[in-house]
């Protein structure tokens, strides 16, 4: 169609593709694809996106499509690939738009005239974090080919993997530059734990956290090791069995009786999911002035983890510390992409680049003082980064480079291979969190 000029085979990545494309766009509307076979789309597709987007006044649209897929057979299988809207925290530089992209030209045009960068990975993502109105065409309109047939489980990974680093570097400056347009970027000046005005007294130091449903085959190893930890300073475990039905409370009853340090805590509530366990914890009366996070399927690297985790409290004047930790099988073997320890958390930018990824490291820890008084998101999937970005917000967090954590991967991990509108709820809610808080942040910048 003469009003729609499309583009293919060509390095989207790289800034000075975007300006030439620019250049030379001659009709109303662009289309990108960017994926490498052939494409097609669907009846009308394209009088449909052009409709969408004379009526709505969009820069940008994207849309629903579908996936062939190679079954065991050989054969090729239409599956749908719904995706979700964009909205202001979708800071995600690996954000689905599918690989068709459709813009104003015009649009197109002022966003790229406004790119004072030349990238060579990230000038997508400059591109659409200019774009200021994004439609989501919530319907099917081209058919592509699947070309990662990883599981999610392993996609989740690729912004730490070192390999990934030079393109890592771009996409956090892109996503920095653009915080800094919208008034949401944070100074690298933090409050001091002690000077809230927080704090009291605990039996304990430190206590281990262990939410827990249904993990008998691997719980009782997270206990031990937690148990097994050597410290100068007092901890207990607390772990929070919310109603296990497979005989894990019937292993942490007997693993009490012989330790008084496992407090072994069944809920009376039936709502809770890993958040409000979380808070049951470190609201328990037994619990320390730091909670460190163990989840039931996970071991200590060490016996000297707890002890590293409270020395840095106690040096960096944080009121959260992220470890690292290695990538293991279910018999501790390492794994692909290995030793994970987000050296994208710098003092100086970290709490920004945090609005740009998915996670913050394991393991967590945190001042209960502060812990108490913004409490968990009481869900099952985020919770421990909505809390990080809160706390970043205002606090320094502060970070071991040792691997202090052992992350065993096996079939029953809840996140290991999860379909298509897991992954979209998962991701959906996480920009939900990203754009509280960047409302949150501009707000505070304005000095409200």
């Amino acid at each position: 169609m003469s009003f729609i000029q499309s583009f293919s085979g060509l390095q989207f990545s790289r800034t000075q593709t975007l300006r030439d494309i620019a250049a030379t766009a001659s009709a109303k509307y662009l289309l990108l694809y960017t994926g490498a076979h052939q494409l097609e789309m669907g009846m009308f597709a394209c009088e449909r996106i052009t409709g969408i987007a004379d009526d709505t006044g969009a820069d940008m649209l994207y849309a629903d499509h579908y996936r062939l897929i190679n079954a065991p057979d050989g054969s090729q299988v239409r599956k749908r690939h719904p995706l979700i809207d964009c909205q202001k925290g979708a800071l995600r530089n690996d954000f689905d738009f599918g690989s068709v992209l459709f813009f104003r030209t015009g649009s197109f045009r002022r966003a790229v005239a406004r790119m004072d960068v030349d990238y060579e990975y990230a000038a997508l993502y400059d591109l659409r974090l200019r774009m200021e109105k994004i439609v989501h065409i919530n319907e099917y309109l081209y058919t592509d080919v699947e070309t990662d047939n990883r599981k999610s489980g392993e996609k989740q990974f690729d912004y730490v993997d070192p390999r990934n680093r030079d393109v890592q570097i771009e996409m956090e400056k892109v996503c920095t530059a653009h915080l800094k347009r919208i008034g949401a970027y944070l100074e690298p000046d933090f409050k001091e734990p002690d000077s809230c005005g927080l704090g009291g007294t605990f039996p304990v130091t430190a206590s281990v956290v262990i939410p827990v449903f249904n993990r008998l085959r691997t719980v009782g190893d997270a206990v031990e090791s937690a148990l097994s930890q050597e410290c100068a300073f007092p901890f207990n475990v607390i772990v929070v069995d919310n109603h296990s039905t497979d005989g894990t409370t019937d292993l942490l009853s007997s693993i009490a009786a012989r330790d008084p340090r496992l407090i072994h805590v069944i809920p009376e509530r039936n709502d809770l999911g890993i958040g409000g366990c979380w808070n049951m914890a470190v609201h328990h009366e037994m619990c320390g002035e730091y909670a460190v996070q163990l989840d039931s399927d996970d071991v200590y690297s060490g016996p000297d983890t707890l002890r590293k985790i409270v020395d840095a409290f106690r040096q960096q004047k944080c009121a959260m510390v992220v470890g690292t930790y290695q990538m293991t099988d279910f018999q501790m073997n390492p794994i692909p992409p290995g030793i994970i320890d987000h050296r994208e958390w710098t003092e100086d930018n970290g709490r920004n680049n945090a609005l740009r990824i998915n996670g913050l490291g394991a393991p967590r820890a945190f001042w209960t003082p502060l812990l108490r008084t913004i409490n968990l998101p009481n869900t099952s999937y985020g919770e421990d980064y909505a809390l990080g970005l809160r706390i970043s917000r205002e606090y320094r967090i502060g970070r071991i480079y040792d691997v202090l954590y052992c992350c065993r991967r096996w079939d029953g991990n809840s996140d290991a291979a999860l379909d298509i509108e897991k992954v979209n709820a998962n991701n959906l809610y996480k920009d939900r969190i990203r754009t509280w808080e960047l409302e949150a942040r501009i707000r505070m910048n304005d000095g409200q």
